[in-house]
């Protein structure tokens, strides 16, 4: 059985679609049909049924999903492990981020980091989502968390307080607050989509949900919406930036961590080693 056409099978599996797979493994909508034909053809039996526009896994495809998982997993950790006895300081480096993580830190960081070492090209990813990081996905992951994976190692390299941030767009007869007695009343940018299953987020709606009355599912965007002047936001500290105006901080909401992570089988690769090393003073210079 071809190893492609079961990562094509994978791929399906995880977006519903021929074209997102196309997407995700970089290749061209054909190859991914035709691999998928070949697939069912070796196995005599239909894999997906299609349900509104979506490609949904058969009884048969079910079972067949279990034993690709696992063979994925095998090829991903002899993948880590030959990576892992790596001791040349070239290659490529797949580091995922959020936003602002990205825009604010890692885009300066790398210029310095391209003229040490010239021959390790980064990839950066934005995303906030926690890619796949035993089947590499990414090699690197900053991540705003209590608790991180145990099958990651890493450490915390900052930490940022959230607080309540303005513009001098707002405009409010009562004025701009200075404390969270004075908040009602004001007009509030809350969470939506997964953002709001954060514990700042989730403070926010207990106390205030009555004078939310925009939400974004992204913190950026949320400092875009202050900007503007659509309202008043919770955001952690590393938001800040000359246009928006930090009011006041927020006791009541704990502090986010940022964890630098990899996985164990790759802590002994040259380039991410040297990665690892330049983000972690990257992050521990700078003021939170």
């Amino acid at each position: 059985m071809d190893w492609n056409a079961l990562k094509v099978f994978l791929a399906i599996s995880r977006s519903g679609s021929l074209a997102a797979a196309a997407r995700d493994l970089k290749v061209n909508h054909s190859t991914i049909f035709r691999r998928l034909k070949q697939l069912e053809d070796d196995i005599q039996g239909r894999l997906f049924e299609r349900i509104n526009n979506r490609y949904v896994l058969t009884t048969l495809g079910c079972e067949v999903l279990d034993q690709a998982q696992q063979i994925e997993s095998s090829f991903a950790d002899l993948d880590r492990k030959i990576v892992g006895v790596d001791l040349q300081p070239k290659g490529i480096v797949k580091i995922t981020a959020p936003n602002n993580i990205a825009y604010r830190y890692l885009a300066p960081s790398t210029v310095q980091f391209n003229t040490l070492y010239p021959h390790i090209q980064l990839e950066i990813l934005v995303s906030n989502q926690m890619l796949n990081m035993s089947n590499r996905q990414a090699d690197i992951a900053v991540r705003a968390t209590p608790a991180p994976p145990e099958h990651l190692i890493g450490r915390r390299v900052q930490r940022f307080n959230w607080s309540i941030y303005a513009s001098r767009q707002y405009q409010h007869p009562l004025g701009l607050p200075t404390s969270i007695d004075q908040l009602a009343g004001h007009s509030l940018i809350g969470a939506t989509g997964e953002l709001q299953e954060l514990a700042a987020f989730i403070w926010l709606n207990q106390h205030f949900s009555d004078t939310i009355r925009t939400r974004a599912d992204d913190l950026t965007s949320m400092s875009y919406l202050v900007e503007a002047g659509q309202g008043l936001a919770l955001l952690p500290d590393d938001q800040e930036r000359p246009e928006i105006i930090k009011l006041f901080s927020v006791a009541e909401v704990a502090p986010s961590d940022i964890w630098l992570l990899t996985h164990a089988d790759l802590r002994n690769v040259a380039r991410i080693k040297l990665v690892m090393q330049h983000l972690t003073n990257v992050f521990l210079q700078t003021e939170p």
